[in-house]
């Protein structure tokens, strides 16, 4: 996670915690399916390396509430397509424009980002099919 979040009244912003902010922490996914996770927020880009279809899951806000507005970088460089979906089909509603709207997916080499737009719904946005 990146230094400095999340931040709480009465916190002072160090020198580390600020320069902490210019830069993602890399959250390497070498597996064939991955489960977004509460430490997956904050300036962390979600790395899949896999060479075979993947999928990365959206749980639902039962599992773990991220704030509306959460924005979460997700970049693909395994050879096979990402897939980004909800964990529970109809429970968390997962959409964007210009791919199956319900499953988008990221080639190879190419990035998106999920964001809460409400409750269990997300919105993805980037290079996707």
């Amino acid at each position: 996670m990146a230094t400095g979040f999340p931040a709480v009244t009465g916190d002072v912003l160090s020198a580390a915690m600020f320069n902490g902010l210019v830069a993602f922490t890399l959250n390497s996914q070498s597996g064939a399916t991955y489960t977004l996770a509460s430490t997956d927020q904050y300036q962390v880009l979600v790395i899949t390396t896999n060479a075979s279809t993947k999928t990365v899951s959206i749980p639902t806000d039962a599992t773990y509430a991220f704030p509306n507005g959460t924005a979460i970088s997700i970049l693909n460089t395994g050879a096979g397509d990402l897939t980004i979906n909800a964990v529970t089909s109809g429970t968390t509603t997962v959409t964007s424009a210009g791919a199956a709207s319900n499953a988008p997916k990221i080639a190879q080499y190419k990035s998106a980002v999920a964001i809460k737009t409400a409750t269990n719904a997300w919105t993805i946005v980037g290079a996707v099919a």
